[in-house]
C-alpha cells in the first residue's frame, strides 16, 4: 500500500491500493469486484474498463441501494456503452456514474482509480476505506 502523503480533514491520509492487473479489465467487459468499507459498512465495489480507462464504483444502484450486476461481475448492457442495474433497469454513464435513464436518483458512488506499471489501483477517501479481515 502506497501513501500519497496528503492529509485531508481530521488527519485522513489517502492510500492507493493495488486491485488487479491491467489486463484483467477489458473494454466493456466483465468487472473486477472488491470489498470496501463505505460509511462504516462493508460493501462490494467494482472496477470496469471503458474506452481504455479504468473506473470503479460502489455496487449500489442510486434508485434503491442494492447490487446491480445481473450475473457476477456483469454490469454493461448489451451495447457495451452503459452500466445497467439488473433489478431496476437504470442505466449509468460508465465514465461518470451519472444516471442516463430509468428509475435513478442521482449517480453511482465513484471510487478514484489509477493505473501504472500494468496494475489498476483504487484510492481510499474519508468515506471509502479498506476492509480489515
Amino acid at each position: 500500500m502506497a501513501d500519497l502523503g496528503l492529509k485531508g480533514d481530521a488527519g485522513f491520509v489517502p492510500q492507493v491500493i493495488a486491485l488487479c492487473n491491467s489486463d484483467a479489465l477489458v473494454n466493456s467487459g466483465d468487472a473486477v469486484s472488491f470489498d470496501v468499507m463505505f460509511g462504516g459498512q462493508s460493501c462490494l465495489a467494482f472496477a470496469i474498463r471503458y474506452d481504455g480507462k479504468a473506473y470503479a464504483y460502489l455496487n449500489r444502484c442510486s434508485h434503491v441501494p442494492m447490487e446491480m450486476d445481473y450475473q457476477p461481475n456483469r454490469f454493461f448492457d448489451l451495447t457495451g456503452h452503459w452500466l445497467i442495474c439488473a433489478t431496476h433497469g437504470a442505466t449509468y454513464n460508465p465514465r461518470t456514474g451519472e444516471c442516463q435513464g430509468g428509475p435513478c436518483r442521482g449517480k453511482l458512488i465513484k471510487i478514484e482509480t489509477s493505473e501504472r506499471d500494468g496494475v489498476v489501483h483504487w484510492h481510499t477517501d474519508p468515506q471509502t476505506q479498506t476492509v480489515n479481515f
